[in-house]
């Protein structure tokens, strides 16, 4: 083995919400191409899932801090101390109109897309700062810098992680740390499964003036299979996660998929009266 493959055998990446989805598939592939994987979860049940298919697995709940403090602290024992990537992927979607969600509701969102996310990075940061550089990739969202309506928090939270992101890369240069988003727009997961579960817990749909809307939303997120047209598999999103892993000059920002690359373009020529009826059109009232 020489070269690249080389390089990479035994980097140490940790990775969160690995339980399915894009993140199961960065934790497979990585840990096929080389990389010493620690692939995390919320619940014991998917940690001794992964442990069992092979992967250093551990319990990290990204709205505890004590979890996050315990599952760095494991990976870097058995490290030596050492953490060559970091790639920030746990989160969910609350949806519901923003007039029907609760300061805590907004609340909840906010501590497992942003605020766990941040205090995670902050104590990686000092170990690549140490060791003279590493990788932190943040999964973003074509909603980090496009909103659409009866998806208000998660819009909110991903907006907040690009504002985040790009202050760390300003503020990390000359440290070898690079920082980098991958914005996906539909990807083949969970994803609407656990936004069913959430919008049930915290939205009386009943009572909101915009339950006819949420018929056709909870008609979207309960379908099986795609609902969006151009969705594609995580293994999409893994590419991108590779070249931000290896590449010598990474990108500050990976688009996924063809959604994703047409609102970047729309966003820089149209007016934003004119995108607010694109935008309101594309979801068809919560249809998509």
């Amino acid at each position: 083995m020489e070269g690249k493959d080389a390089e990479r055998m035994g980097r140490a990446i940790l990775i969160t919400g690995c339980s399915s989805g894009i993140g199961l598939c960065a934790a497979r592939g990585l840990r096929a191409r080389g990389y010493r994987v620690f692939a995390t979860a919320r619940k014991a049940a998917d940690v001794a899932r992964l442990s069992e298919e092979g992967l250093e697995a551990l319990r990290l709940d990204l709205d505890e801090p004590d979890s996050i403090a315990q599952a760095v602290e494991a990976v870097l024992a058995r490290t030596g101390g050492c953490l060559y990537g970091l790639f920030n992927n746990g989160a969910y979607g609350q949806p519901g109109a923003l007039e029907d969600l609760s300061r805590e509701a907004l609340r909840r969102q906010f501590e497992t897309n942003v605020f766990g996310w941040q205090e995670l990075t902050n104590r990686v940061i000092p170990v690549m700062r140490r060791q003279g550089g590493g990788r932190i990739i943040h999964n973003s969202s074509v909603l980090g810098f496009v909103a659409m309506p009866y998806r208000g928090a998660y819009n909110a939270s991903k907006y907040a992680l690009e504002g985040l992101a790009d202050t760390q890369r300003l503020e990390l240069r000359g440290t070898g740390i690079h920082i980098a988003l991958i914005q996906p727009g539909p990807i083949e997961s969970r994803f609407r499964a656990n936004a069913h579960r959430a919008f049930l817990r915290w939205v009386d749909a009943e009572a909101s003036p915009h339950r006819d809307n949420y018929q056709a939303m909870m008609d979207r997120l309960t379908r099986e299979g795609p609902v969006v047209p151009f969705t594609l598999p995580p293994e999409a999103v893994l590419k991108k996660v590779i070249h931000a892993l290896e590449s010598p000059r990474p990108r500050i920002r990976y688009r996924v998929t063809v959604p994703t690359h047409l609102f970047a373009v729309l966003k820089r020529l149209l007016p934003d009266a004119w995108m607010d009826r694109v935008l309101g059109r594309s979801s068809g009232g919560g249809k998509r």
